[in-house]
This record gives C-alpha cells, structure tokens and sequence, in this order.
C-alpha cells in the first residue's frame, strides 16, 4: 500500500502550493508530517522554478498544534483506555489526541477552556530549534550563532523519531518535552528563514502548534470558517515557543486579552491583531491578486524585501528559543499542567477554576 502523502505538493505558474493531509489527527505536528513540511520547505528554498509558496490544509483544522497521541508514547492497544487520576498523566492516547485535535469530549464548539486546550499547552512545546534545512545559509542555525549546547543538539537531530519528537510519558516528563520543544521551533524558523514568500490560506480551526506556524508565515488569508484560540492558560501551561514569530506581530493589547483569557476569535479579528493579513469570504479569490503580484516580484528582490521584513522575528528567535524551551518543559511537567490535562479528558472543571 502507497503511504498517503501527509503534505501535497503541486505547482502552478511560480506557486507551489503545501497542503497539509492529516485530516483523520486535524494535520497535528506529527512527527512524520513535520518531516515532510520541513523537506518540502527545503526543496522549494532549492528550486530557482518557485517564486513563493502557499501552506494550507485539507479537512476543517489547518492544524490542531502537536500530535499528543504521538507524544505520549501510549501504545495503540492502550487507546481507549480512561484517563489516569489527576497528576498521574495525561491518560489514553485516544484522549490525549483529543486534546491535542482540539475537540476533546464535547468537540470543536466546546467552550473556549476545552476547544485545543492541551494541543494549545503541548503544541506550544512542540518546538524546534533553528536546524539545517535547506542550502547554506537558510535554516542553518546552529550553535556557532550563538545557541546553547541545547539548541545544538536538537538542531543535529534531538532525540525523538524524525529530529525530535521524543515520546513524552509519565516519568521524566519534562526533559522529554524539553527535547520535543525544538521541533516545532525548527520548522517554524525554516517558514521565516525560507527565501521566498510564504503564504497561508486557512479555511479551518487554529489551535496551539498551529498558530506557530500562521505566525511565521509572510501573508495569511483566512476565510468565515475560520477559528482560533490560545488556551494554554487553561491548561496550567503558556504559549511558550509559538510566541516567537507572534508576540513580534501580535498588537500587545490584544495578546495580552487572548493569551490571558483563552477565548475563540474569529478571521476578522485575527485580522484586526496582526494575526493573519486578510479576512475574506473567498480566501482563493483574495489570494489571487496576491500570488500575481508575488509572480511579478524579482526572485532576489523577494528575498532581500523577506530579509527585512522578517529580521527582528529572527532576532527573536536567537534570543529566546532556549529559555521558552525551558519554559515549555517545565510547565508540561507541573502538577497544574496534569491537572489541567486530566480535568479535560474527564470532562470535569480542574480544581483551580471558580
């Protein structure tokens, strides 16, 4: 049997458009669709063919955040089993991919607390450090510019399959999520570091992981069934390593209200924040003027224009990976986090909430 292919890739005047094909996970970061996303971002740095390149999705998630049901390290026998009492874990991989999807028990139009909370908390962990993806001089961070040990490691390859997703179980918690946190973090810098524009165009939700990776797109597009939520805090837990290419982009006000409250927001005022550029019903008819002019744009005058424009997230990057690595480890590994994760899987409020 042919595996199925977890990002397509097609081409077309220019544009190479990678669609994100996990629909059965809502496209969680799993660590073979990273590994692909990642391979495909480095073949479209090569190609002098492709002027910019446009990320979607097929199914109603552009991208749930991390793949738990992954990162937990739960054999497939164990699916289906109940969640394990507050503090012991985050219980069945079944359930731990639900809060990683962001449906959970009561599904995607669960109030804001439940929607994605855990993909949110541990997506936010699923992190990479700047790895070499790509020719000389794209991605190719290392700890020469100045990375901690830590970030070298995992930009060398991390611990987990594919560079770094580490299974993540009950023991130990912290340093296995700490090695997974450089993941999402590679990939997210390949987005920003890739010479030439890239665009999104979300007609889904957006949880966690997955607002890491709109974040660090040039231009984004989301149509009326789109969806969006931080809710970390709900978790016990913060948006950690997606804060590097957000808070750059994010009005301060606003960040404050959605990292704080955890509350769902919609494409126009994701367009309002700095979230996305545009909110439009037809996001293929808004998109079109956009990728003509991208065509029209000298491949060397992209890049340099890209250089620019994405300098100060770079420098954002280099500065915090490793701290808000940390800080992903640490609190994925607290007793609020298991709490937190438990209360979702058992349907129940965790003991904090008034």
């Amino acid at each position: 049997m042919t595996p199925v292919q977890l990002v397509q890739t097609a081409h077309e005047r220019g544009i190479t458009t990678l669609t994100l094909n996990s629909p059965a996970n809502r496209n969680a970061l799993s660590a073979a669709l990273v590994a692909e996303l990642t391979e495909a971002l480095s073949a479209c740095a090569e190609d002098p063919a492709v002027r910019a390149v446009v990320l979607t999705h097929t199914g109603a998630t552009f991208c749930a955040g991390a793949d738990l049901k992954e990162a937990t390290g739960v054999p497939p026998a164990a699916e289906g089993s109940a969640p394990g009492p507050a503090g012991s874990g985050v219980g069945s991989a079944a359930g731990a991919a639900q809060v990683a999807s962001g449906t959970g028990p009561a599904g995607d139009s669960a109030a804001a607390g439940r929607d994605g909370a855990g993909a949110s908390g541990v997506g936010s962990a699923a992190a990479g450090a700047p790895g070499s993806v790509g020719p000389a001089g794209w991605g190719a961070g290392s700890a020469a510019e100045g990375q901690p040990a830590g970030a070298a490691h995992a930009a060398a390859g991390g611990t987990g399959p594919a560079g770094g997703f580490a299974a993540v179980g009950r023991d130990g918690a912290g340093a296995s999520v700490g090695s997974a946190a450089y993941v999402l973090v590679r990939l997210m810098r390949a987005i920003v570091e890739l010479p030439k524009p890239v665009v999104a165009r979300v007609s889904g939700h957006v949880r966690a992981g997955g607002l890491g990776l709109l974040g660090a797109c040039d231009i984004s597009v989301a149509g009326p069934g789109a969806s969006f939520a931080l809710t970390e805090a709900r978790l016990g837990l913060a948006p950690a390593v997606i804060s590097l290419p957000l808070l750059p982009r994010l009005d301060p006000r606003a960040a404050a209200r959605y990292y704080l409250t955890a509350e769902r927001f919609d494409a126009p005022e994701a367009a309002r924040i700095g979230l996305i550029t545009l909110a439009a019903d037809d996001p293929d008819a808004a998109l079109a003027p956009v990728l003509d002019a991208l065509r029209a744009g000298s491949p060397q005058g992209l890049a340099e224009t890209k250089r620019l424009l994405t300098a100060e997230v770079l420098r954002v990057f280099d500065r915090d990976t490793d701290d808000l690595a940390a800080l992903s480890a640490r609190l994925f590994a607290s007793d609020e986090a298991r709490e937190g994760m438990t209360a979702f899987l058992q349907r129940r409020d965790p003991v904090w909430a008034r």
